[in-house]
């Protein structure tokens, strides 16, 4: 039996230690010590989506209860789909892209129309997991081309006549109304998904973080009008949270800078690395503080890497730290090695 690909949020990572170096408290800070307005900018929302509205209308919610021009989501859901819509806050929309890779997790009922027996019905189940093709359904807002997605789970969870309560765990872009027409079409019977439920993107899923429309408008209120941000501190998420699924790069204060300023990371600026990272893989770089600067695509194995003395270790993608949160440890004007910071 081919052996099961865990989806990317269940991945554990572990921390190597390449050198020892310490952060100066007087540059940066770590996530959970930003201001309100600090956390606004960078931040995301696990917003729990109700039925009816677009992800696109409720995103134009949220941006109107939190006063700001900028937001978005990774991944839309159709008006009668419920649950989990991380939402990206201005500076924070950055990322967003990382999420294409987190993997998704769905429950859901689909309807039958005719009688199976329950036993052929785990059968087939059995058949969708692993690399499927699919074609876009009609009703969708992508071209119509044949692709492959990955189910990394179907989970028959129990049935009722000819409703099917499932829960699937698979790759962005799968459309899982068009997985139950599939089904159904191989149980020789036709199948339609009656309802549906996102239960988990990436590290967002159904805890403590997933919020209303009605917590995120109170939580402001309390903050704007009574200065309590106590509430709006659990509503708003650190960008950080949103890049859990990827392995990650801690680098040296003296090379947050040139990070910034779009410069690829090199062997002398990683202090510790973790498992999981072959070249091509998106990768996030921190500060000791716990801080993101950017998102990279590495051109080393983790292994590679704490060998390395010198060389590119990641390209730089996309930045998220704004310049000038650390020193310089490099003259942009002169090209020299700035001598007032430690080498």
């Amino acid at each position: 039996m081919t052996e099961k690909i865990k989806p990317p949020f269940e991945r554990k990572f572990v921390m190597f230690e390449k050198a020892k170096d310490v952060t100066d408290p007087k540059y940066g800070k770590k996530p959970s010590e930003r201001s309100v307005p600090e956390l606004i900018k960078k931040g995301f929302i696990n917003l729990d989506k109700p039925a009816g509205p677009t992800s696109h209308e409720v995103v134009a919610w949220v941006k109107k209860i939190l006063e700001i021009e900028k937001a978005g989501h990774p991944g839309t859901l159709d008006p009668a789909v419920t649950g989990v819509l991380p939402i990206a806050l201005e500076d924070a929309t950055r990322v967003l892209q990382s999420l294409l890779t987190a993997g998704k997790e769905y429950v859901g009922i689909m309807h039958l129309h005719g009688d199976v027996p329950e036993e052929k019905v785990k059968q087939v189940f059995s058949l969708f997991e692993g690399p499927i093709y699919q074609r876009p359904p009609v009703r969708s807002s992508v071209k119509r081309i044949l692709r492959v997605r990955t189910i990394y789970r179907l989970e028959f969870l129990e049935m009722e006549n000819r409703d099917v309560l499932f829960k699937v765990a698979c790759q962005a872009g799968t459309y899982i109304r068009k997985l139950c027409h599939d089904i159904g079409i191989l149980l020789g019977v036709e199948a339609h998904m009656k309802e549906l439920r996102r239960i988990r993107t990436g590290s967002f899923k159904e805890d403590e973080t997933l919020v209303t429309l009605q917590q995120v408008s109170e939580a402001y209120y309390l903050w704007k009008n009574e200065k309590d941000e106590v509430l709006l501190r659990k509503v708003i998420l650190p960008v950080e949270f949103a890049v859990s699924h990827l392995p990650r790069i801690i680098i040296r204060d003296s090379a947050v800078d040139a990070i910034c300023h779009g410069a690829d990371l090199t062997a002398p600026g990683v202090l510790s690395v973790s498992n999981h990272i072959s070249p091509g893989d998106m990768v996030a770089i921190f500060t000791l503080k716990g801080e993101l600067v950017a998102l990279a695509k590495a051109t080393m194995t983790t292994k590679q890497i704490l060998k390395a003395s010198h060389g590119v270790v990641a390209d730089t993608d996309r930045v998220v730290m704004e310049r000038g949160t650390y020193p310089p440890w490099y003259s942009y004007k002169t090209g020299k090695k700035d001598q007032t910071e430690q080498e």
